[in-house]
């Protein structure tokens, strides 16, 4: 994408705080290439956890699946973090479910309603389920 490598030098730089608060970057060594990829992806903090998403479509998280340690750049520091995708439908609903509690705001981009009650719509999030993939990462 052609906003990726101004995203990547952004939060690279001194003036990330414009946009690390939900962005961050991952370094991951490509499985069949061996080369280094650095990619700018949007992401959500829960404790030690961070959550990001992807739609299954896309390549870049299959790198990810075998679990090895890769690097984050997050709120302006390198951190290391153990990452743990999840491809299955019904877990993937399941975590879009804590995704969209931590940020009921996030689910229009999803095309997920909520209930007069600010509670994401089950049908909506299976729907969605089965687009998209779920990075969490596991900070050291």
């Amino acid at each position: 994408m052609w906003f990726n490598p101004i995203m990547i030098w952004l939060l690279k730089s001194p003036l990330h705080f414009f946009v690390s608060k939900n962005m961050m970057l991952i370094n991951f060594t490509g499985r069949k290439s061996g080369n280094q990829y650095t990619i700018p992806v949007n992401y959500l903090q829960d404790g030690d956890t961070l959550y990001t998403t992807s739609w299954r479509e896309r390549t870049w998280w299959r790198n990810l699946r075998d679990g090895k340690v890769v690097s984050l750049r997050l709120r302006g520091e390198n951190v290391e973090a153990t990452p743990e995708v999840t491809e299955s439908d019904e877990r993937v609903a399941a975590l879009l479910s804590t995704y969209f509690q931590l940020a009921p705001n996030m689910a229009r981009y999803f095309e997920v309603g909520l209930d007069p009650e600010g509670q994401p719509l089950p049908d909506d999030i299976s729907t969605a389920a089965k687009t998209r993939i779920i990075v969490q990462f596991k900070t050291q």
